[in-house]
């Protein structure tokens, strides 16, 4: 162990190895660490160890930079600190704390490094280390990608294993006992004669107590938490209804604002006329902002209904009117001159196609909206020089940024109070609410005023997932795939996300490829072209992002050129699997699913493979074609995360996964007439229902030694292996989502 120079009596800082991954670039402004958030709001008696930690009388609190919309991400980050702490998983308070470029997400810069140096080595990690330094140097703190255990695996721990550390040295100080003598347990140091002193009577020692770093970490044979069953630290109150999300939030003043927007997508407000509504009960205002008008009364129905009474005159949408016009764009983005990237071309592609016999298909991916069962909401005050944010959101600094920037103040005059969510799939990505309830509040000042959006503007005017085409020019020989040649056109994701934070995205998406590229195979002749179509729909990251277009498209492709070379789905997969990891992915749903080749009798399985962050995730689908329609029967997923933290949440969230990937390519869509978005509400965009679903086998694989996440990895190959079910139980290839277009489920 070695020691650093004593800080201040507020605050105990843990260095740039735990604190920014451990970084180092060779300029001091990549080296060195970031200032602790936590120091400014600390009171006398309080501690803050690292940014993560703070100890004070009541107990010890985790600060949870990843936030949590369901996922689980408080409870595993929870985990990891009590790993190394020594307290008790039900005793850690969690604190989502405030925005802070120490927060800054490690893990996020790894697969912008593999898209750009598509291998291991040195090129390889020196991007993935010039990446990682653009996004701490920005303090680029993100909750996405699948990255909140990849990103906090090692930092929470060795955060968690240096205030241990550090206590015992308060303690060893404060009563004279060597340092040797001491242990930690339950949330105590323990003394040779069996007394204990709680952490939490050690907080006010800490102010002059060295920090303790580059404490070595517990080897997994001594772990309590990691790699066993637990119950969620918040399963009590979600399951008595007790969870409180940000739109149960009731702040003391506050009034309550409906926004109404112009229905086509992108259209400007010309005017309005609140004569009527200022007429309704309970109405304050109606104020314009941003693409439409906001109600303000003194409950969320009453705004609401007032909305709809403004009379508003909108400017036409400047999207494509219809669908056709859409997927017209995207045929005509195949051009030499819309070429976004190729990352994978091996073999001779041109040459293996110019003889013989050519397989030619097309497939489509439709919009599709992230629709989370809580609805976007916010509560802004703006006063003079500061203003509070109440909201759920996995991008706080942009957040912090944007109100600032409407309200006219500092960044750092902005208080944001992150809160629980009831879902996302990516739509917490946006702030849109946050920047229609700052238009109002500034109108307003003083006042805090809770926006709510009802499920019709919320699903509306969602930004949803890429619609996106792949053609598919293939051939086989002697029973074998010989050469695929898969092009795939979208608008880039990226460009219309970050443009609505006003940050420019330089290169070539990666995400119109995701899933694609980087498949595990080795077919003689293998390219991979994204195509950038211009702007559509404005668009946003959805569950799995570009993996979720693009690795059914592969998946499918391979599909069809293994059945034209007459070949078993899952023996061709494994013969041209060049990825031992993902080998032993393709092996394991083998083996749980018993697969011994086709099945007769109506029934029919199906299998997909598909590497999206960092994960190789394969399913098998078995399906049983019935009187009125396919009826899905079992699942078996296997993923390699190189670590699974916690059994119990693993499963849950691969079954959900799974859920969401059958329930998108089997029903849903959204799609735009004039602008206007089709689809408003549950009964238009119906998912699964219960009765549909299947049973879902999970297996995580351990074989790796990079530790990944697995919210996402389980959603692209639902559709390939759900297709390819369908194809050999009926006869019926589908290379077009939602599938209820050609067949019908029960």
């Amino acid at each position: 162990m070695s020691r650093m120079r004593t800080l201040t009596r507020r605050a105990l800082l843990v260095g740039s190895a735990a604190v920014a991954g451990g970084a180092v670039f060779g300029i001091y402004t990549v080296r060195k660490p970031h200032a602790n958030p936590l120091e400014a709001d600390l009171d006398p008696g309080e501690a803050a160890l690292t940014p993560y930690v703070r100890i004070d009388a009541r107990g010890v609190t985790l600060i949870t930079p990843r936030a949590d919309k369901g996922q689980g991400a408080y409870h595993v980050q929870a985990a990891l600190l009590a790993e190394e702490l020594d307290v008790e998983l039900e005793a850690i308070a969690v604190d989502p704390g405030p925005p802070g470029a120490a927060y800054w997400n490690t893990a996020l810069a790894a697969e912008a490094a593999e898209f750009t140096v598509p291998s291991e080595g040195v090129m390889h990690n020196l991007a993935e280390g010039a990446v990682g330094a653009v996004m701490k140097v920005i303090g680029m703190q993100i909750t996405g990608g699948s990255t909140t255990v990849p990103d906090q695996f090692d930092k929470l721990r060795a955060a968690a294993a240096s205030a241990r550390e550090t206590l015992k040295q308060a303690a060893a100080d404060r009563t004279g006992v060597a340092l040797g003598d001491l242990r930690t347990k339950a949330g105590a140091v323990l003394l040779p004669d069996g007394s204990s002193l709680p952490y939490t009577a050690l907080a006010a020692d800490l102010g002059t107590v060295d920090v303790v770093q580059n404490v070595p970490l517990r080897p997994p044979s001594e772990w309590r938490y990691i790699g066993k069953p637990m119950q969620r630290i918040d399963m009590v109150a979600k399951c008595t209804g007790t969870q409180v999300y940000g739109i149960d939030l009731d702040i003391e003043g506050m009034v309550h604002a409906a926004i109404r927007l112009n229905p086509a997508q992108g259209g400007a407000m010309t005017s309005f006329d609140a004569t009527e509504a200022l007429r309704m009960r309970g109405v304050r205002e109606v104020v314009p902002v941003t693409g439409g008008i906001a109600a303000i009364a003194d409950n969320t129905w009453r705004a609401m209904q007032a909305a709809e009474a403004v009379e508003v005159d909108w400017a036409p949408s400047t999207m494509p009117d219809t669908m056709a016009q859409h997927w017209q764009v995207l045929a005509e983005s195949f051009t030499e001159d819309r070429q976004d990237s190729r990352q994978r071309d091996d073999g001779d592609v041109d040459n293996a196609l110019a003889n013989g016999e050519v397989i030619e298909t097309e497939y489509r991916a439709p919009y599709l909206a992230h629709a989370p069962l809580e609805p976007i909401s916010a509560i802004v005050r703006v006063d003079d020089g500061k203003a509070e944010v109440w909201t759920g959101t996995q991008i706080p600094r942009f957040v912090q940024a944007n109100v600032a920037r409407i309200a006219g103040i500092a960044p750092e005059d902005v208080t944001l109070h992150v809160q629980m969510m009831g879902g996302s799939f990516g739509h917490r990505l946006e702030d849109e609410v946050v920047k229609r309830a700052t238009e109002i509040a500034v109108q307003m000042k003083g006042v805090p005023v809770k926006l709510t959006y009802s499920r019709e503007e919320d699903m509306t005017h969602d930004f949803p997932r890429q619609i996106a085409m792949a053609r598919l020019r293939g051939k086989v020989a002697e029973g074998r795939v010989e050469a695929m040649d898969l092009a795939i056109a979208c608008p880039s994701v990226m460009a219309s996300q970050m443009s609505r934070q006003n940050m420019p995205v330089p290169g070539p998406d990666s995400q119109i490829v995701a899933g694609a590229w980087n498949a595990p195979f080795a077919i003689p002749h293998h390219r991979v072209t994204g195509y950038r179509a211009p702007p559509l729909a404005p668009v946003s990251s959805w569950r799995s992002v570009g993996a979720s277009h693009a690795g059914f498209f592969h998946n499918a492709a391979l599909d069809e050129l293994i059945h034209a070379a007459g070949a078993d789905p899952l023996d061709e997969r494994l013969r041209l699997c060049a990825d031992p990891l993902a080998r032993k992915v393709l092996e394991a749903v083998g083996e749980m699913s018993d697969w011994t080749g086709p099945l007769g009798d109506g029934r029919g399985r199906g299998v997909a493979l598909t590497t999206s962050f960092g994960v190789p995730c394969a399913e098998v689908v078995e399906v049983r074609n019935t009187e009125n329609g396919i009826r899905i029967e079992t699942v078996w997923v296997a993923a390699e995360v190189g670590r699974v933290v916690d059994p119990v949440s693993f499963e849950n969230l691969v079954q959900g996964g799974v859920i969401f990937g059958l329930a998108h390519a089997m029903n849903c869509e959204i799609t735009y007439e004039g602008g206007m978005a089709e689809q408003a509400n549950f009964d238009s965009y119906p998912g699964m229902r219960l009765y549909q679903s299947p049973r879902i086998e999970v297996r995580g694989l351990e074989n790796g030694d990079a530790i990944r996440g697995i919210a996402e990895p389980p959603v692209p190959p639902a559709a390939p292996a759900l297709a390819g079910a369908i194809f050999a139980a009926t006869g019926v290839r589908l290379r077009e989502m939602p599938f209820s277009r050609f067949v019908d489920f029960v």
